[in-house]
């Protein structure tokens, strides 16, 4: 999809992604929200398209009144056979305007969704302010590194040595930053798969789904990708959408739904492909399974009352940690900066992982808390009573599978280039203990 197709995409959408309200209200907050996000400071075109819009639709409504109140008098005129020439001429120049005025209004309205789709949500009071990554605050730190008495081997030389990673038939296959796992490590990925989807099942009550891989711009759109990140996902020739991530159809079941609060909350799990340009990336982690256009995730969603988002992304973020801990990984929990967070999020917890070869922390999972900027997008909205309003929406990884791998690979890696299997996996690998042709 081109990016005019976006655009006149966008364009017929009468949704709001913010309040407009509290724009109005209070727009210096949102100019510093705003400013605190990299963005930038529009509060004052937003309250000026918004009362231009406001005002048209007060001329509409108007037209329309007089253009039905004229048609009520023309049909008394001609029931008592009274000349209704001047005021059919009227309702002609009545109807004109009241195109006239229509064509302004969803004008207006385009231009205003347009400038409100390239905003990020709003932070969370207690999120750091900051530019980037460099500002993000470290909330714990979980389990020890292992010590090695070797250097350790980064994982591309180990998965190769073992001949279970090629990346050669994958840039033959498909290109660069994409992977062919074999073998035991294939199994692994399988095995992990499983074990995730396990454990947000029975451990914390998720609901497992099979999902599409590909989804409808209405989708991509709900959950902020399009149009602001069009770059960043790859599009079919029929206008259709290769996921980013499970979230994206997951979040967008409920679209255009009144959700009763009975039942909520909503919990959904699934395992997926994930399709990822990586338009920004050029020269970042080339080499190896960290940064590849395909790969694997288990991805959580919560749908929740707005008063429970917090509540929930604690939760959430608890069980993408409870699959770290079951592996035995040391990793940390980040709160991210204003100027780190993904675009559709107002609080998110990173989760990273160990990387012996690389001496450093990385990234395994994000969880977000996104409150009503989503759901106001699609329109998902729950009901108590004569209560209405948007719901909150929550997404996280628990995990991204090929970044498990290359933890597991690393640190448990063994002098003699074979990796042991973190004794939870084990009944997933066959009995397997070892990733090693003779560990069978």
């Amino acid at each position: 999809m081109k990016r005019d197709t976006l655009g006149r995409f966008c364009f017929f959408v009468e949704v709001f992604m913010h309040d407009i309200k509290a724009i109005r209200d209070n727009p210096e907050f949102f100019d510093v929200a705003m400013k605190n996000r990299n963005s930038s400071a529009l509060s004052s075109a937003i309250i000026d398209w918004d009362a231009k819009k406001r005002q048209v639709i007060s001329q509409l409504q108007q037209m329309q009144s007089r253009r039905n109140e004229i048609a009520s008098i023309i049909g008394n005129a001609k029931k008592q056979g009274k000349s209704t020439s001047a005021l059919e001429q009227e309702a002609s120049n009545v109807k004109q305007t009241v195109l006239s005025l229509e064509k302004k209004e969803s004008k207006l309205s385009s231009q205003l969704n347009e400038i409100l789709s390239s905003i990020p949500n709003i932070p969370l009071g207690d999120v750091p302010v900051g530019k980037d990554e460099t500002d993000n605050k470290c909330i714990r730190t979980v389990g020890d590194p292992p010590k090695f008495n070797f250097k350790p081997k980064s994982h591309y030389e180990i998965g190769e040595a073992l001949g279970m990673i090629d990346f050669s038939a994958a840039v033959k296959i498909s290109g660069s930053r994409f992977t062919v796992l074999k073998d035991q490590i294939a199994k692994l990925e399988r095995a992990l798969k499983n074990f995730m989807l396990n454990v947000h099942t029975q451990e914390f009550g998720y609901e497992e789904i099979s999902v599409p891989f590909l989804v409808n711009p209405e989708c991509m759109y709900g959950t902020g990708q399009l149009p602001k990140f069009a770059d960043d996902s790859f599009s079919t020739t029929d206008g259709r959408w290769l996921i980013p991530t499970s979230e994206v159809p997951l979040t967008n079941m409920v679209r255009d739904m009144v959700i009763p609060t009975s039942k909520l909350p909503i919990r959904m799990t699934a395992y997926s492909a994930c399709f990822r340009s990586e338009a920004g990336a050029a020269g970042r982690d080339n080499r190896g399974m960290i940064r590849n256009h395909q790969f694997s995730k288990v991805e959580l969603v919560s749908i929740v009352h707005p008063e429970k988002g917090k509540e929930e992304l604690e939760r959430m973020t608890n069980a993408a940690e409870t699959i770290l801990k079951k592996l035995g990984l040391a990793y940390r929990v980040m709160l991210l900066s204003t100027g780190d967070m993904g675009f559709s999020a107002e609080k998110t917890y990173d989760l990273e992982v160990w990387i012996p070869s690389e001496d450093t922390y990385r990234e395994i999972s994000s969880c977000s808390l996104c409150g009503q900027f989503q759901a106001r997008r699609m329109s998902a909205r729950y009901k108590n009573g004569s209560e209405r309003g948007f719901v909150s929406t929550l997404n996280g990884s628990g995990l991204a599978i090929g970044r498990t791998i290359v933890a597991i690979l690393e640190n448990y890696q063994l002098a003699n280039g074979k990796v042991t299997i973190p004794e939870v996996l084990v009944p997933y690998m066959n009995g397997i203990r070892e990733l090693g042709k003779d560990g069978e």
